[in-house]
């Protein structure tokens, strides 16, 4: 009975190992699910971080409008700043949504780096970011003239990325 008792945790142990081995090797880390590409977007009402009344972000949408979650703290959003500033030289709107950061944070990072964003929105609480299903922060969505999600970037935009992303709006919209 001990020997069993002794090769009980060895298999087990070994088990796991077959298990994770085998989740690891088929696991890509950059897959994101999207689950909401295709679906509305979500119907949200967010503080504009210049103060003034609420913004419906779903009246926000317009022909290829990027929402842009991102924060003060987050590393990889300096990372993609230059490419969103870039995007608004270029005439695209964005829609920002600063997620689970102080607005005075949020300000400071802006007026150092730029403002690249036609409006700014401030998600304190993460509420938002929990009903469009990030993982973190950024995460880029497009949004489609009527409102639907098209399609979504995990992790920092380049100007590659960003075009390819903005690629899957309708022509002319």
């Amino acid at each position: 009975m001990k020997r069993w008792q002794a090769i009980l945790p060895l298999a087990a142990l070994g088990a796991l190992g077959v298990l994770f081995a085998g989740f690891g090797l088929h696991h890509d880390p950059h897959f994101s699910p999207d689950a909401l590409v295709g679906q509305p977007t979500p119907d949200l009402t967010l503080p504009p971080l210049a103060g003034g009344p609420p913004v419906r972000l779903r009246g926000e949408a317009r022909p290829a409008t990027l929402i842009n979650f991102f924060a003060s703290w987050c590393a990889p959003c300096a990372q993609e700043h230059p490419a969103l500033m870039a995007l608004n030289a270029q005439g695209v709107r964005i829609v920002g949504i600063a997620y689970k950061d102080a607005p005075d944070q949020t300000r400071a990072l802006l007026a150092r780096l730029g403002d690249p964003y036609a409006t700014a929105l401030v998600d304190r609480d993460g509420a938002a970011g929990l009903d469009f299903g990030i993982s973190g922060v950024p995460e880029t969505f497009l949004i489609g003239a009527d409102g639907k999600i098209l399609a979504k970037q995990t992790g920092p935009l380049t100007l590659q990325s960003a075009e390819a992303l903005l690629e899957r709006a309708p022509r002319g919209g």
